[in-house]
């Protein structure tokens, strides 16, 4: 199955993000895990469900990128942290990742000035002709991912913010780009390569 709910989640969680990456970085595994995520709270979170269910997600989309890439989103600044944590999130996400590419990448070769609920719509009306096997999902879990998707687009710059959601311009940070350009990750440098 092509496209997953599990984007509803969290968004782009940086801070959590960069906590994740110091984790892997340092080749915390098994027990330690555990002890990190749940005894020490290191993720900061009111209660241990909501820690575990945050590392899991964290973990699934930086474990699908590098060491490389994780000492960017531990260490980077600013953008460079912030689109690491996206590119991962793309890699792990066909759903973000597509929305990006189909929809997003031709509201600006059309110069939109928004987004709209009505393309998030369509775009999900849409996968039963690019994932036969989608589940039909509720209204209430499509707006949930809708709104962790608008979310991360405004977290990332495509989008002022999640209320008017005004199209802006991106410049993805070159040492993401390096890396990905490195790794290969065409798929990924397209879905973020989609503003002018």
């Amino acid at each position: 199955m092509r496209y997953k709910a599990d984007i509803t989640a969290g968004s782009l969680k940086v801070a959590e993000s960069r906590v994740i990456a110091d984790l892997l970085l340092r080749g915390v595994n098994g027990e330690y895990w555990d002890s990190a995520i749940l005894d020490e709270n290191v993720l900061q979170t009111r209660n241990p469900e909501t820690a575990r269910r945050l590392a899991r997600l964290i973990r699934a989309r930086l474990i699908l990128m590098g060491p490389d890439l994780w000492q960017l989103v531990r260490d980077g600044t600013g953008d460079t942290t912030t689109h690491a944590v996206l590119a991962a999130a793309v890699k792990h996400s066909a759903l973000l990742g597509d929305f990006l590419d189909l929809v997003v990448r031709e509201q600006y070769r059309i110069f939109a000035t928004t987004l709209s609920d009505k393309l998030w719509d369509q775009y999900l009306d849409d996968f039963r002709g690019r994932d036969p096997v989608m589940p039909a999902w509720s209204e209430l879990t499509r707006n949930r991912l809708r709104s962790s998707v608008f979310q991360i687009l405004a977290q990332a710059g495509y989008i002022d913010n999640t209320r008017s959601r005004t199209l802006q311009t991106v410049h993805i940070a070159s040492q993401v780009i390096d890396y990905l350009e490195k790794h290969d990750e065409q798929y990924v440098l397209r879905c973020i390569q989609v503003a002018p």
